[in-house]
């Protein structure tokens, strides 16, 4: 007898549908690049020097007044030639220790500008700070040195071989605001690019040239350095911006770029070396890098750089100092060019010259920026427009005034324990 089917049985399997053919087909997924891991910016090509017949000298303003003019500065040639000029200091120092470069290797200038230097260090001795404040922030003798530093200017420039007082009065002002703020008592990245920037205008004059820039790094730059530790040590400068360069420095940046250029295909010294203080000791002569961790170091009593500069010490992970050369072109143009918190602070003239369409900041015959840069209401409206600040985290586009962490050493000479330095704990 013939079996009987039973379509109630058969129907659920048929109603069961085949998910095989409906699900998506796997497919490996794309891996995102890390952040950070574009490529470094390059060098532009640094443009000839303008003629000095078509030059019309005036006094630097600032022109960043808004997120309209910060993108006409970054389209800008301007913007070209100070990055082509930075990086090719920095680039003219590849391989190259400090100590390569020596006194018959220097032009007159570069002996010059390192006079000058000295000779502002002299200053900062003769104008020794009012121990009466007691106090760890900004020391108020610091603008008496400003003021002998703005009254010695006129014959720097001279032994320079400037003559034009217009073209003093112009350059000057970069010098003047590469020693810190008048006002805060503070110092920063902002105030060290002035210095380079001050260096750019003798460029733009012809008075140095490419020949002269591995000198300009390796002994101007460097002599910089040790002047502006004496002024901080001495009037106590908070640094600027509430803590420092993105955790590197309390103060400094452009060290960390060159050093790393000087670094860059060393055979024995890696970065995780800034950890041996050995090393620091015997070769932050040869390098700027070490040296200023070294420095670093020396002021902070927590010892051990993943504690007070943790940056750093996440730097020195890196698997080569070309990573950490190109990680440091890549800060400068972001934390430093591109962000306008910092770049509002810049100022223009006739030899580093504004965009056309930018604002300007005072009408004729108004107040002269670069003054009013150092003003008490550096922070308030100019010209009718704020400075635009919500874009710091800080809500603050100066910072919160932190004590120097190198006031200390007054309170050490008061207890009697000398000269030295003595450490303070991180902010």
């Amino acid at each position: 007898m013939a079996a009987v089917s039973n379509p109630s049985a058969a129907a659920p399997a048929a109603s069961v549908p085949n998910l095989r053919d409906k699900l998506p087909k796997l497919e490996p997924r794309k891996r995102r690049a890390p952040p950070g891991s574009q490529v470094a910016p390059s060098t532009p090509a640094l443009p000839p020097p303008p003629q000095q017949s078509a030059l019309s000298f005036q006094i630097p303003t600032r022109r960043i007044l808004s997120p309209k003019d910060h993108d006409l500065f970054l389209s800008s040639p301007t913007y070209d030639l100070i990055l082509a000029f930075v990086f090719g200091l920095s680039d003219s120092i590849t391989d190259v220790p400090t100590t390569a470069v020596r006194d018959a290797d220097c032009s007159p200038v570069v002996t010059s500008l390192v006079s000058i230097l000295d000779e502002a260090e002299s200053l900062v001795l003769d104008t020794p700070p009012d121990d009466a404040e007691g106090s760890r922030f900004g020391n108020k003798l610091f603008r008496t040195f400003l003021d002998k530093a703005k009254g010695a200017s006129l014959a720097w420039h001279q032994k320079l071989g400037v003559t034009s007082p217009d073209a003093v009065a112009e350059i000057e002002t970069y010098l003047n605001h590469s020693f810190g703020n008048r006002s805060r008592i503070d110092y920063g990245s902002g105030h060290e690019l002035n210095f380079i920037m001050w260096l750019l205008c003798l460029y733009q004059l012809q008075v140095i040239h490419k020949s002269d820039f591995k000198a300009l790094v390796l002994r101007v730059f460097s002599r910089y350095l040790t002047l502006m530790r004496a002024i901080q040590s001495t009037y106590y400068l908070e640094p600027a911006g509430s803590h420092g360069v993105w955790g590197l420095d309390d103060y400094q940046f452009l060290p960390f770029l060159f050093g790393a250029s000087q670094l860059l295909h060393h055979p024995f010294i890696t970065p995780l070396a800034i950890h041996q203080q050995l090393t620091l000791e015997e070769f932050g002569h040869d390098f700027l890098y070490l040296d200023q961790v070294n420095f670093v170091n020396s002021t902070k009593t927590v010892q051990g750089l993943r504690w007070h500069s943790p940056m750093l010490d996440d730097i020195s992970s890196a698997k080569s100092w070309a990573k950490i050369e190109g990680g440091m072109r890549k800060m400068f143009v972001a934390e430093v060019l591109r962000k306008l918190p910092v770049m509002q602070h810049f100022l223009f003239g006739s030899l580093i010259p504004a965009v056309e369409g930018m604002s300007e900041e005072y009408p004729a015959g108004g107040a002269a920026g670069a003054d009013a840069a150092e003003s008490e209401d550096v922070c308030g409206a100019h010209g009718g427009v704020k400075h635009e600040n919500k874009l710091n985290s800080w809500g603050d586009c100066c910072g919160i005034k932190v004590p120097s962490a190198l006031a200390a050493a007054q309170a050490m000479r008061k207890q009697g324990g000398g000269e030295a330095l003595r450490r303070i704990p991180f902010d």
